[in-house]
């Protein structure tokens, strides 16, 4: 079947993703219309810092179950006013003040893009005058700087959230709704197609504990996730318990015991969890952490924490969870997702069923960024007609095999480790640029990958070195108070 050419493109996030996808789809020169719709009020996706508190978290079953982020009621005639939703839609950051990269800066940056080299003191002193991490704050306006260039700019509507996609004969039917400061304005746009660059950190995934709910109601803000989180200062003498095994959940357990802010020791729940597999479990190992088996039950009256162990953890004041992300898409409900990642999409781009649906950033961690741009080079080929796609039945059949290999989960989605496989057969599918048409990818260099594992080698040593620092710390203190006896 011939389908019609593709004039008219939207893109769904102004973050790195969508950065990147509009100048692919620029560098095309063959639509006519290229609109971007951030629901946010600038350019950065999970870089963005908030200027306002979180709101506490509620509805915990949803967020257990992952449906969380329900799509909202449409009006029956737009364009229309209403009311704002009451419905948290989980828009915040994860940034707080002091939060860097953990990533080398270098396989973070586009190939034709370089991150600036700014250091900060703190990343100076950890990792010595060549540190590869960044501030958070150069990430944003790296992303920023993407945007607002060669006029990309006035492609982009910001605090405008699409609230429904949907095929309509040819065409995309996106509906959007604008904030206002009283009421939103909705309206609808009609497209050719559509690049959902709109990532998958955004819905925090909690699991089921008996009376988690009630300890979060008795004590507004005692239980959030770390997308929250905003700095050790706000846990000056709390007792916390951190619930994750992984990066973000190492992250803030180390900074609450590393800088004595939190009531020592800082408890966490990793007995049992698997580690990172970049970073592993080296923060976990400070001598002012106390770890544990999974959590049972919290009694919300007397602030104690059960673990399924027998033992417990009394008065405790916050619960931080770092327990990763639901993937949602309440824009698509036509499309599936499953087991937190989204079927049918081929290379992790071109949804199958139909190729004017295509997905930037649809993967696990490593080398995401460049990813994120061969990932762009290829739908905007797909959308120019000028890429090597294969059949909807071979499609399907590579999906099929990687399920095998993979599994029909989260593990579906990560590169690691076939990324020179991955992107040279993107680059293979995507070909190069015609008659100075398209924006060109490089080959793929290992160096990549060389740098990327470096930079956790660096974090694991800081850790090592630094709970060796702690231990010493900790020794002599109370050889002093033994003295005193």
């Amino acid at each position: 079947m011939t389908r019609p050419p593709v004039k008219r493109v939207a893109v769904i996030g102004a973050g790195p993703a969508g950065a990147i996808a509009v100048d692919a789809l620029a560098q095309e020169k063959t639509f006519d219309i290229i609109r971007v719709f951030e629901r946010r009020e600038e350019a950065g996706g999970c870089w963005i810092g908030d200027k306002t508190k979180p709101q506490p978290l509620s509805n915990f079953a949803s967020l257990a179950n992952r449906t969380a982020d329900q799509p909202l009621p449409i009006p029956n005639i737009l364009p229309a006013q209403a009311p704002k939703p009451d419905a948290p839609r989980f828009s915040e950051s994860s940034v707080y003040p002091y939060l860097e990269t953990n990533v080398d800066f270098s396989p973070m940056q586009f190939s034709q893009e370089p991150i600036p080299a700014d250091k900060t003191k703190k990343s100076i002193a950890l990792h010595g005058p060549n540190t590869p991490f960044r501030h958070w704050t150069v990430m944003q306006r790296y992303i920023q700087s993407l945007i607002n260039r060669n006029g990309y700019e006035d492609l982009v509507s910001y605090n405008t959230t699409v609230e429904r996609v949907e095929k309509v004969g040819d065409e995309w039917k996106v509906v959007l709704r604008k904030e206002g400061k009283e009421k939103d304005y909705w309206s609808v746009e009609y497209f050719d197609a559509v690049v959902v660059a709109s990532g998958h950190y955004w819905v925090p995934y909690i699991p089921s504990v008996e009376g988690l709910e009630e300890f979060e109601k008795g004590r507004p803000g005692s239980v959030i996730h770390s997308k929250h989180f905003r700095g050790r200062d706000h846990f000056k003498g709390k007792r916390v318990v951190v619930v994750g095994a992984s990066v973000s959940a190492a992250d803030i357990a180390y900074d609450l015991a590393h800088s004595k802010t939190a009531q020592l020791p800082v408890h966490t729940i990793t007995i049992g969890h698997a580690a990172n597999g970049y970073f592993g479990d080296g923060a976990f190992h400070h001598p002012s952490i106390q770890q544990h088996p999974s959590i049972k039950s919290v009694c919300p009256k007397t602030r104690t924490v059960h673990l399924v162990n027998g033992t417990s953890i009394p008065a405790v004041d916050t619960i931080i969870f770092g327990t990763g992300y639901s993937w949602t898409l309440p824009f698509l409900p036509q499309v599936e997702i499953r087991n937190n990642r989204v079927p049918e999409l081929y290379q992790h781009v071109v949804y199958q069923r139909d190729p004017t649906l295509l997905f930037v950033g649809a993967v696990g961690a490593g080398l995401t960024f460049k990813i994120f741009e061969w990932q762009a080079v290829l739908a905007a080929r797909v959308l120019a007609g000028r890429a090597d796609l294969p059949t909807e039945q071979e499609m399907k059949e590579w999906e099929e095999n990687r399920v095998k290999v993979k599994g029909d989960g989260v593990k579906f989605t990560m590169v690691f480790p076939d990324f020179e496989e991955y992107f040279e057969e993107v680059r293979r599918i995507a070909g190069e640029p015609v008659d100075g048409k398209g924006r060109r990818l490089p080959k793929f260099k290992r160096e990549w990958v060389r740098s990327f594992l470096d930079g956790h080698e660096l974090r694991k040593d800081m850790w090592r070195r630094l709970n060796e620092q702690a231990k010493k710390e900790l020794e002599k203190e109370q050889r002093v108070f033994k003295a005193k006896l």
